[in-house]
């Protein structure tokens, strides 16, 4: 597994407000949309890069992905049906610096991006960040009633190391609810 690199303080900082590439093109199975870049994904360029995130092993664990695949080699999401977005583009430290405008902002331009890639499944992972985005306040984890298009929308446990709520094993079990709801196969190998 390829290992993260290491970023002064300094580096990291210079990393605040870029924007990551979405790994994503239309038909997807499932567009797995986080809450916007931490400093550490701004820096590698990578998706979910810091370390202590349970997004990477969550996808294999839950059977969205065959092996634990790095930040780095995210473009391989591609071929099991599935991408990466996030609701606000600026990459900040905490998610806790975007204001309710930002998200709401995000919310409107993501619709955009559903309406024009047409995944199946939009799966935000974080569902205040749903909640704020979408003005659902009171949306539950799981399926929403609300779709755009023809695309479903899933909210999804942060899987932050900061969410103690939930552990990689019940995250895992609800992205593989997800998984079964979307008709994906479990990829786990073995």
């Amino acid at each position: 597994m390829t290992r993260t690199p290491r970023f002064s303080a300094e580096e990291l900082q210079a990393a605040r407000d870029h924007v990551v590439p979405d790994v994503a093109a239309g038909g997807l199975s499932v567009l797995l949309c986080g809450i916007n870049p931490g400093l550490m994904t701004a820096a590698t360029g990578h998706h979910f890069a810091r370390p202590g995130n349970r997004f990477w092993p969550v996808l294999h664990l839950s059977g969205l992905t065959p092996r634990q695949l790095a930040p780095a080699e995210q473009d391989e999401l591609l071929a099991y049906g599935l991408g990466i977005t996030n609701v606000v583009a600026r990459a900040t430290a905490r998610a806790d610096e975007l204001s309710a405008e930002e998200y709401r902002e995000g919310g409107r331009i993501l619709t955009e991006k559903v309406e024009r890639l047409a995944p199946r499944w939009l799966a935000v992972v974080g569902v205040t960040a749903y909640r704020t985005a979408f003005g659902e306040k009171k949306a539950p984890i799981g399926p929403q009633e609300r779709t755009i298009g023809t695309t479903r929308i899933w909210a999804l446990p942060n899987p932050s190391g900061l969410n103690a709520h939930w552990t990689a094993q019940s995250m895992a079990e609800e992205f593989a609810r997800l998984r079964e709801a979307a008709g994906l196969p479990d990829r786990r190998e073995g």
